[in-house]
């Protein structure tokens, strides 16, 4: 099993800058894809951005130029630096670790983009 710790959401003008951090721990397997997705109220669950092993990256059209996913693979951790926030990304955001066999989510942080 894998147990995934997200940490850094909270509330952000318009314009402002948020650091998400996700750390994973357990039953970790070398070749694994993190992701961030997010889901606000009434929507379904969608994939912001992912990152594989070797630091592949994909991101959702919505967040391109916007937001940076990186991880270090020495802590287990991966990141979404979100810039230039939009009241459109409200949301909870879940951090996703993937591997064969394994599929882990996080418990969600709330990201709140108002003036």
């Amino acid at each position: 099993q894998v147990q995934l710790v997200e940490s850094g959401g909270g509330l952000v003008q318009p314009g402002g800058s948020l650091r998400l951090s996700c750390t994973a721990s357990g039953s970790i397997f070398s070749r694994n894809r993190m992701a961030w997705y997010r889901q606000a109220p009434g929507k379904q669950r969608q994939l912001v951005a992912r990152i594989d092993w070797g630091g592949t990256t994909v991101y959702a059209d919505s967040v391109k130029g916007r937001f940076t996913i990186s991880r270090d693979n020495a802590k287990n951790t991966v990141y979404l630096q979100m810039n230039s926030l939009l009241a459109e990304d409200t949301a909870f955001y879940y951090c996703n670790y993937w591997a064969p066999g394994l599929n882990a989510w996080g418990q969600g942080t709330l990201v709140t983009v108002s003036s």
